[in-house]
This record gives C-alpha cells, structure tokens and sequence, in this order.
C-alpha cells in the first residue's frame, strides 16, 4: 500500500483522528490545519488522494480543489459540516470526487479511500493499456484518451477526471444506451444505489458545459426509465 494522502481539517482532533487511522492502514500521511501549507504540499509533493475540510481559517476547501485539478487527476474527498445538496454540487462541479457529512466514523473515511484509490488505479491502468480505440469523433466532439483532452466544434471543454470518464464511456458505446447503474459501476467503480443521483448530477454538469439544450440535447440523450446514450 503506502500510497500518500493529504489530510486538511482545522478541526485538530477530526484531522489527527482521520490520520492516526489512515496511518494503521498502511497510508503516508501529510496533514495540515490550514489551506496555505497544504497548497504548499500539493506543490511539493507527490499524492495520491486528498481529503479536504470545507471550511478553513484562511481559505476554503473548495479552492484547494480548483488548485488540485489544475494539474492533477487523483481523487479528492470533500470533508464538511453542512448537508446541502448545493454544496455537495458545488464540490462535484469542482472535481471533487466524494462528499463525507461530519459527524462521520472514521472507518468509513478509510473505506471511501480505498475505494477511490482504486477506481484510481484501475482508471490508469486502462488508460495504459494500449487499445485499438484512443480518439473518437462524433458530430463535432472530439475525445482523446491519450491526453485526456476533449474539444467541441474546436473548443476544449475543461472536465474534471469523472465528467472526462463518462463522456468517454458513453462515446466508446455509441449507439447503446448505457443505465445509470452500469454507468455508475463502470465510472465509479462503486454499486450503484436506487436513490443514488450522482450520476444525473454529473450528466447535467456535463451537458451544461457543452451548452446542450436541456429538452433536446444533441450527443447526451436520456432515454428514460432505461438510462443515457450518443447517438
């Protein structure tokens, strides 16, 4: 194991209780109480996950994400105190992976990182495999695998790691009309809830930045009750 996670909580207790934890499980620990010392982290260091406290002194942990995925793909768990649907959106939208709603057992924090970290690893390990199919064309949309660079009618759509992972998926089964469980399971790597709207969540994130018109979108088309295709 050893794979190397960013802890940020100003919560003294909450970040030393989620350290000692990940530490018995094997886990390289970099933990901090405030956002300027893990932003120098993330810049210094080489990681594998992050999980980041929401509400901090001197930023907040949204910013710590945006920061993350400027350059970096690996997997980032919101920490927070409120239960909003809107702030679990904003976190999503951001290129967060995972949501954790204070108070939580620590074992379940250890469970979703593991979980994280390995749609992680099977993600790049698939995109090292080399395959017949690297760059898809369709309409105008234009995916590439191999840079992980995504362009509509010649503009580059910036997505975060997941929305990159279910354009691809759906793209790469053109034709066939993929369930939100499938899609979930395939992407997430997770089983997929009957009350789990993640995935209309990032569906709807990702038709509203390639400006698709909601009642008749041009690629990402719902067929309901069975689940989401491009044509």
């Amino acid at each position: 194991m050893g794979e190397r996670i960013l802890v940020v909580d100003d919560e003294r207790e909450i970040a030393d209780l989620i350290e000692v934890y990940l530490k018995n499980d094997g886990y390289t620990v970099y933990k901090f109480y405030n956002g300027m010392d893990a932003i120098k982290c993330i810049a210094e260091k080489e990681l594998d996950l992050a999980i980041l406290d929401i509400m901090l002194p001197d930023m907040d942990g949204y910013h710590i994400c945006q920061k993350i995925r400027e350059k970096f793909f690996y997997p980032v768990i919101m920490l927070t105190a409120k239960i909003e649907d809107e702030d679990k959106i904003m976190g999503l939208t951001l290129g967060a992976d995972d949501y954790i709603t204070k108070p939580f057992n620590p074992l379940e924090v250890v469970a979703r990182v593991k979980t994280q970290l390995r749609r992680y690893t099977k993600y790049n390990i698939e995109r090292g495999i080399v395959a017949a199919q690297k760059e898809i064309d369709i309409r105008g949309l234009h995916i590439s695998k191999d840079n992980h660079k995504c362009l509509l009618n010649g503009e580059i759509l910036t997505l975060t790691p997941i929305e990159f992972e279910i354009l691809w998926y759906l793209c790469s089964r053109r034709g066939t009309v993929v369930s939100s469980e499938g899609l979930f399971e395939a992407v997430w790597g997770e089983k997929y809830l009957d009350n789990n709207n993640t995935v209309m969540t990032h569906i709807a994130r990702l038709r509203e930045k390639m400006k698709e018109p909601a009642r008749r979108p041009k690629y990402i088309k719902t067929i309901w009750g069975v689940g989401y295709t491009i044509e």
